[in-house]
């Protein structure tokens, strides 16, 4: 009997033990719970967490305080998270923000997990935007490539990357960041980025006489937006380099763009020329008389001289 009173006292120690250990973690749940109204997020998050390895030793009994922490501590996570932002420690933030959706999707809390997902690309691209706004234009380049790895399909982290390539002076690296974000929804400002892009190259590519190169840029541009001064490059790097033919079409292009542009006397005046080198006197003529239409749109001397050339062709 001595025995199994040894054994009934013991069993009732082991029953006090456990109620207590039930008591502790109830109420350090508790805690947490009052700790968030008060808005003490850190002390909340500390508490449910305390108690979560508390009510798991518990087994069966523990379990409905383990379901409340495990559906409430990622959600003061993601708040903590969503506090760095306000406070602009981006890095802090988007290092909660993953810790956010590890243990959300662990605890099977997929809502809290999809919204962090959703918010890391958002806070790269605050970062970044606050290196391109401060002119750390390096910084903003590895910034927004970090956006890029998070989200691919972000045009606008694209747009902004190819801008910050452009002004760190990697213009290949702009280009196809710009290419990006055209496939990716920002047509418009990217194709406006690329048309500047390729005309810059194509009015250097002239100065530096290359003019195979001048054209090619200059066509390229107008893949991105058809514009009178591509056709301008590329009209007088063909006569430049004896493309005649070329010449004519590039220009007549223009004229077609710019009808009333201050220099289209000049530029039908070249078109007369070029006429005038394959020996068609008529078409020559013609253009020359265009030329002269408007006086105040061609230069005085190539007035004189188109003068000169439609009292000479017969």
């Amino acid at each position: 009997m001595k025995k199994l009173i040894i054994i009934a006292a013991s069993m009732l120690f082991a029953g006090i033990a456990y109620a207590q250990d039930l008591a502790t973690a109830t109420e350090t749940f508790n805690n947490g719970v009052t700790a968030n109204e008060a808005g003490n997020v850190e002390m909340a998050l500390q508490s449910f967490k305390e108690a979560l390895v508390m009510a798991e030793a518990l087994g069966e009994d523990g379990a409905d305080i383990v379901a409340n922490c495990k559906s409430s501590i990622p959600i003061l996570m993601f708040s903590l998270a969503k506090k760095a932002v306000n406070e602009l420690e981006y890095d802090k933030a988007v290092t909660g923000l993953k810790e956010t959706i590890e243990v959300a999707t662990k605890y099977g809390v997929d809502n809290v997990a999809d919204d962090a997902t959703v918010l890391i690309p958002q806070v790269l691209m605050q970062k970044a935007n606050g290196f391109f706004n401060d002119k750390d234009y390096a910084a903003a380049v590895e910034a927004y490539k970090a956006v890029l790895a998070e989200d691919a399909a972000n045009g606008m982290a694209s747009l902004r990357l190819g801008a910050a390539l452009k002004a760190t002076g990697d213009k290949e690296g702009a280009i196809e960041a710009f290419k990006a974000a055209i496939e990716n929804g920002q047509d418009k400002q990217a194709s406006k980025q690329l048309v500047n892009l390729y005309q810059q190259d194509a009015a250097a590519s002239l100065k530096a006489k290359k003019y195979d190169d001048a054209i090619a840029a200059a066509l390229e541009s107008n893949k991105y937006g058809e514009s009178a001064k591509a056709y301008q490059i590329a009209g007088t790097a063909a006569s430049n380099g004896g493309k005649t033919k070329q010449a004519i079409e590039y220009f007549e292009k223009y004229i077609e763009l710019a009808p009333t542009a201050k220099n289209s006397g000049d530029i039908l005046f070249s078109i007369a020329v070029s006429y005038q080198q394959l020996k068609d006197n008529a078409k020559a003529k013609e253009y020359y008389q265009k030329a002269i239409a408007d006086p105040t749109k061609i230069s005085a001397a190539n007035l004189k001289n188109a003068q000169a050339m439609i009292a000479a062709i017969k």
